[in-house]
C-alpha cells in the first residue's frame, strides 16, 4: 500500500476516534468501504495508531 493511502486511512480513522479515542467495529468496516481497503489495512493502521477498536461484530479485529 502507498504512503497515501496509508495517510488516507489514518486520517479517516482519527476523524473516526476523535471523541473517545476508540473505534467501533462498524466505523473501522465503513472507512474500508469507504476508501477501498480491506478491513486489515484499517486495523493495521489503528494499531499503529494505537487507537483501540471495540464492539466487533465479526471478529475481524
Amino acid at each position: 500500500m502507498d504512503v497515501a493511502k496509508r495517510e488516507q486511512i489514518e486520517q479517516e480513522i482519527k476523524k473516526a476516534a476523535a471523541q473517545g479515542g476508540r473505534l467501533s467495529c462498524a466505523q473501522a468496516l465503513a472507512i474500508a468501504h469507504k476508501l477501498e481497503v480491506s478491513p486489515k489495512a484499517v486495523g493495521d493502521a489503528a494499531n499503529h495508531l494505537k487507537i483501540k477498536i471495540y464492539a466487533c461484530q465479526l471478529g475481524c479485529f
